[in-house]
């Protein structure tokens, strides 16, 4: 092969086998979940029974048209930009929470409308926050690994978003971004010791506003034990559990359940997991599980590939996505079966919701992004120009 050919085949976007099969696989099951837990909800509200199946394929046509967009971006570009990006995810934060411009949904302020299309901008929070810890990761990878201060210097930044999603309310996605933030950082060679003195104040954190706030606490409660207050706080998970008991094994078959009909409440978004329990049954919960199982491990081993060849801006976005994806989807299903306490997550890549849609399609995108060069920079290693030459 020769070296005209080599260039060529560098130069090209580099797909990921895998990486688009489970990604495809997410979407369309996810899609076919939504529109089975909707169809009646369009009737009731918008007496039309596609309402949401119909918008849910627009948020991803338009997740698919901006990850397009997210791909073409390199990697070094991304890596100037980060700490802008993320100041301007805080100045988003502050904005929607100024009267009369944040939309209230449910009693929280969490979203901006632009043009007709409702963006949560936590959602966009997240995905900046990934770009700026990998950033910062690399920038100060010394400091970071020789003292308390090199923590300390990005959760600053961290608790202002953090307050300012608490004041929506988004407790959840204050979670989130903390969880990439240190995720992140203790990839990047954080001091074991210095790493659980933080995570203890952070847990510590949470439990004084969980203490603070009733509403929080009456979640806790019905966790432990949602049949004591089922027709209130424990409402919620009562029926979601009731939806896992009817699936069984095989389900009670697509577009058969009940639960979504009269009882579980946002079966179409927060509690979609549940649907999929009683209608796919052990099988469909186990497919949906080894899918996301099959994700967060390409999303790790391709940081790892990016470590190797040398990419460390590019290795920790991938690190720092796969936390994203791997905690709150473990979050939103560990939440419908039970073992959590209710938290307004949603699936990743399978939730109705524009905005989250839209960003997780982007996040994929840069996951992409990260394997197409890599696998480009690998093609162009000494070490593989003689193999082609042998070739």
């Amino acid at each position: 092969m020769n070296s005209r050919t080599m260039t060529l085949k560098a130069q090209r976007f580099h797909l990921d086998p895998l990486l688009v099969a489970v990604t495809v696989s997410l979407l369309f099951i996810g899609y076919i979940m939504v529109a089975s837990s909707s169809l009646h909800l369009g009737v009731e509200q918008k007496q039309d029974s596609f309402y949401y199946p119909i918008r849910q394929l627009v948020h991803i046509l338009l997740g698919l048209g901006l990850g397009l967009g997210i791909a073409k971006i390199p990697m070094e570009n991304w890596e100037k930009i980060g700490s802008g990006l993320f100041i301007g995810g805080l100045f988003l934060l502050v904005i929607v929470l100024i009267p009369g411009l944040g939309v209230k949904v449910n009693g929280s302020i969490r979203w901006l409308s632009l043009g007709g299309l409702r963006i949560q901008v936590s959602e966009v929070v997240k995905f900046f926050s990934v770009i700026y810890m990998a950033g910062y990761v690399t920038r100060h990878k010394k400091n970071l690994q020789g003292s308390a201060y090199g923590i300390i210097k990005p959760l600053l930044l961290f608790s202002i978003a953090c307050i300012l999603l608490l004041l929506e309310p988004d407790f959840g996605s204050a979670v989130v971004i903390l969880m990439i933030a240190m995720g992140v950082m203790f990839l990047g060679g954080a001091r074991l010791k210095q790493f659980i003195i933080l995570l203890s104040l952070v847990f510590a954190l949470a439990a004084s506003l969980v203490i603070v706030a009733p509403y929080r606490m009456a979640r806790l409660v019905s966790f432990v034990d949602p049949f004591k207050d089922y027709l209130k706080s424990g409402y919620q998970l009562s029926q979601a559990l009731i939806s896992f008991g009817r699936g069984e094994l095989l389900g009670v078959g697509l577009g058969s359940g009940i639960q979504k009909l009269f009882y579980l409440p946002e079966a179409h978004t927060d509690f979609l997991f549940s649907v999929i329990g009683e209608e796919l049954g052990l099988l469909g919960v186990s497919t949906v599980i080894t899918l996301y199982a099959l994700l967060i491990w390409r999303a790790f081993t391709i940081a790892v590939a990016a470590e190797q060849s040398g990419q460390h801006f590019a290795a920790f976005i991938a690190y720092g996505l796969g936390i994203w994806l791997g905690f709150q989807s473990f979050v939103n299903m560990g939440v419908n079966m039970g073992i959590l306490p209710t938290k307004g997550l949603t699936l990743p890549l399978m939730s109705y919701g524009g905005s989250s849609m839209m960003v997780m399609c982007c996040a994929f995108a840069l996951l992409f992004r990260v394997h197409s060069e890599t696998a480009a920079l690998n093609i162009e290693t000494p070490q593989a120009r003689s193999k082609w030459a042998s070739a």
